[in-house]
């Protein structure tokens, strides 16, 4: 078996479809076509194309695989067993409850159930107006200011649940 280690010209076809233009493979076949060596660079590949998609649809997955050469199975392994990766599209903010052991013991766990009370869904899934995913995970390593709630990349800590929807609100206007 072949490994690549430098990008090839292959004949990749390129899913098109109103949630995945054309333009975005684009972009995502230059990245890997200007790669020094693929080698090892399936990881990489990956976070680059769930910031050009925002998310790792199984068309988005078996591209890459095709371009790489190799089998589609690999890339959804890598994808399913990294939590940074996800192959649903998010909300257009991401609320992240931290379910740590200060967190929860704190309190995180009424934190996250009033948050999908409020919201009108479960973790891991899109408010209706596609505005917010809520998350529950493991730690976020501020443990000092359990419990901790992150919205996108800012976080707030010591939440009560009085807190939560000028924390919402925040992030609608």
């Amino acid at each position: 078996m072949k490994s690549l280690t430098k990008p090839q010209a292959i004949s990749v076809t390129k899913p098109v479809s109103e949630e995945l233009p054309k333009e975005k493979f684009d972009e995502l076949e230059e990245f890997i076509d200007n790669m020094e060596t693929t080698k090892g660079a399936l990881i990489e590949i990956l976070h680059k194309a769930q910031n050009i998609f925002g998310y790792l649809p199984r068309d988005v997955q078996l591209y890459i695989a095709r371009k790489l050469g190799i089998p589609g199975a690999e890339v959804f392994g890598v994808v399913s067993f990294y939590s940074y990766f996800t192959t649903k599209p998010n909300g257009k903010h991401t609320i992240s409850v931290c379910m740590g052991t200060a967190c929860f013991v704190r309190g995180a766990d009424k934190i996250i159930e009033r948050l999908k009370e409020k919201l009108e869904v479960e973790s891991n899934e899109i408010t209706e107006d596609g505005l917010f995913t809520l998350k529950d995970v493991r730690c976020v390593g501020a443990c000092g200011l359990a419990p901790v709630v992150m919205v996108d990349d800012k976080v707030f800590g010591r939440v009560k649940e009085e807190d939560l929807d000028d924390i919402i609100e925040a992030y609608r206007s």
